[in-house]
């Protein structure tokens, strides 16, 4: 019977996934408006980025942190809400060093620009540091895994550094830059060097 067919095919189906997706970046609304690009290739050639989606992407965390903090200026001072929510978004922002400890204050928040949070990426902190020639050379060591935070190796240049872990911030123990085992070409020329030697002795 092709009615039974087809309701033992539709009780097979998949099932439905029902994973929440939002969007890290936004595409700017006016694409060609000459302030603006200016202002991000500004970004991009200061903090040495990949592309300017890379700045899109702060821009949206920037404007939600801005969101929130407007919202909870609404309410009155005494509010519950205000209270807990403010001041864990306080502490957010004081832990990743966006907020001075004398300006822990919602107004504040709403203050806080995209090259703070630009000033607070491993990459940029890596090149300040002294431990890379530039910008664009702190990105490449942290994509081959030359830098750690702590004890932790990191490979995401965008990883934003909390206050108390950027002193921690060194070579990790397995790149050549910190005493670990040298590179393969280095490896492969001391084997050269060391045939060679071999060979005058003979």
């Amino acid at each position: 019977n092709p009615k039974r067919i087809f309701e033992g095919v539709s009780s097979c189906t998949m099932p439905r996934k029902y994973t929440n997706y939002s969007k890290t970046s936004k595409t700017p609304r006016r694409p060609f408006e000459k302030e603006r690009l200016d202002s991000e290739m500004k970004i991009v050639g200061e903090f040495g980025l990949k592309n300017k989606r890379e700045v899109w992407r702060v821009q949206v965390v920037l404007a939600k942190m801005r969101k929130a903090a407007r919202d909870l200026l609404t309410l009155d001072e005494k509010n519950p809400k205000r209270i807990f929510e403010g001041q864990a978004l306080l502490r957010r922002c004081a832990r990743l060093g966006l907020l001075d400890e004398d300006k822990r204050e919602l107004d504040y928040v709403l203050g806080i620009k995209t090259a703070d949070i630009m000033g607070r990426r491993l990459q940029t902190l890596v090149f300040r540091q002294n431990l890379a020639k530039s910008p664009h050379h702190a990105r490449v060591l942290i994509r081959q895994r030359h830098i750690r935070v702590g004890k932790q190796m990191v490979n995401i240049p965008s990883f934003l550094v909390r206050v108390d872990s950027e002193k921690h911030i060194d070579f990790s123990l397995t790149s050549p830059m910190g005493n670990g085992r040298a590179g393969r070409v280095k490896r492969k020329n001391a084997g050269k060097a060391g045939g060679g030697d071999a060979e005058e002795e003979d």
